[in-house]
């Protein structure tokens, strides 16, 4: 071969070297890794300290930094990275990760289990910084707009099951338990039971899941019971309620796109600045009667109800605009569409339940029916763009499982998206 006389430097992976490696030089100024350690730098984090068990002169491994998970997460959030396992080896391979890291050893199971365990300190966070912004007048709280976007969650259409499905799942779960106990305790070998005791969790954690999804299977039954009293023809023409087997508290929803999945909806309320002010998990199906919880959640956070309450048609019911009037927050939301071709009848019958309105209802339609109104009204529209952006960043689907879980991860999305608006914001007033 022609290679053999040609001179060239031939690889010699069994060669050992030194590599001089300066992660500082490595990162750009400019980089958007710098901007989250920034932020994660000007928090209080004593909170996550305090749980630390590793103590300076007792005995006991030193614990990662809670800064760097912190920072690990949100960065990962803003790179739509949403596994546990993709991050650990990410640190080991990306600059920008392995520069968050600086030096600090991380697993998976570190960061799977801080992504999920400090959902109040997540939620104060969000609290506190979108405090400072408001605090800086960077944001206002006078309009504010809610909406709901839904998320898929982890569970398939073949997980949802009957009562006769859960009841087999739940006997065999326990049956497997006790037997994996049993084993455990008849085996002397020290490997053995670390992988027996690794499945008898799993088994822990599938009779967990059957038996949540039996008092799920009883809440909707109950529900569907409180259905048959107003809407008996249609409750007549669905099935048994089911639940699924692997996210027993997600609920079958119709997407944007007209599919059906299990799913949850994931409240949103911003600042007409794009700045995430709360974010709420929930099992419903559609959003209507949800605009006084929300606006009750932005005023346990921030002290005050905002003045105009930007929303889609069918969100606020009557009762909530009436309820909202009263506490000096102006509901904007096109009314709901009405036919025009119907009999007199109809029309003098609507004319007279108008009339009978209270006050605040005639308002919010006069307020609707003006230019102004109309005006307010499109600034709705934001909305769409952080929903848009967080889809964007893997939010479109669930890898955990659980409404208080989805919960969380819609804390990370929020706190990460606040870092590039409050940046966006900051430089324009500067």
């Amino acid at each position: 071969m022609n290679a053999v006389k040609a001179r060239v430097v031939w690889p010699d992976r069994a060669q050992l070297s030194w590599d001089l490696v300066d992660l500082e030089g490595l990162l750009a100024a400019d980089h958007r890794a710098r901007m989250v350690w920034a932020f994660v730098e000007s928090l209080e984090l004593e909170p996550l300290y305090d749980l630390i068990k590793s103590r300076e002169g007792e005995a006991g491994r030193p614990a990662a930094d809670p800064a760097v998970l912190l920072s690990l997460w949100l960065y990962a959030t803003l790179e739509g990275i949403g596994s546990a396992r993709h991050l650990a080896r990410l640190c080991q391979r990306d600059v920008a990760y392995r520069w968050l890291c600086g030096g600090v050893a991380v697993n998976h199971h570190g960061l799977a289990d801080f992504r999920v365990d400090h959902g109040g300190f997540l939620d104060r966070l969000l609290s506190q910084s979108v405090a400072a912004l408001l605090a800086a007048g960077l944001v206002d709280l006078d309009e504010v707009t809610v909406d709901g976007t839904k998320v898929k969650a982890s569970a398939g259409k073949g997980s949802f099951a009957g009562e006769n499905r859960i009841a087999r799942a739940l006997r065999q779960a326990e049956e497997r338990v006790e037997r994996l106990k049993a084993e455990i305790d008849a085996d002397p070998g020290a490997g053995v039971r670390r992988r027996q005791a690794a499945e008898e969790r799993a088994a822990r954690d599938i009779a967990e899941r059957a038996r949540r999804a039996r008092a799920a299977l009883d809440r909707l039954a109950a529900e569907k019971q409180e259905r048959v009293k107003t809407h008996a023809k249609q409750e007549a023409t669905k099935g048994a309620p089911r639940v699924s087997l692997s996210d027993p508290e997600a609920r079958w929803m119709r997407f944007a796109d007209g599919s059906l999945k299990a799913g949850y909806n994931i409240q949103i309320a911003a600042t007409g600045e794009g700045v995430v002010l709360s974010v709420k998990a929930t099992d419903r199906r559609n959003d209507a009667g949800l605009a006084v919880p929300m606006v009750d959640d932005v005023a346990r956070r921030y002290g005050r109800v905002p003045r105009r309450l930007l929303v889609d048609t069918n969100y606020a019911t009557a009762d909530d605009i009436a309820t909202l009037a009263t506490r000096a927050v102006q509901v904007y939301a096109p009314p709901p569409e009405e036919r025009d071709d119907v009999k007199p009848e109809t029309l003098r019958r609507r004319a007279a339940e108008r009339a009978r309105e209270p006050q605040t209802l005639k308002d919010w339609r006069r307020r609707m029916d003006s230019a102004e109104g109309q005006t307010i009204y499109r600034r709705r529209k934001r909305i769409e763009l952080v929903n848009a952006h967080i889809k964007n960043r893997g939010f479109g689907r669930l890898n955990l499982r659980g409404i208080v879980k989805a919960g969380i991860v819609a804390l990370w999305q929020a706190l990460a998206h606040n870092i590039l608006v409050a940046s966006r914001l900051r430089l324009a007033n500067a």
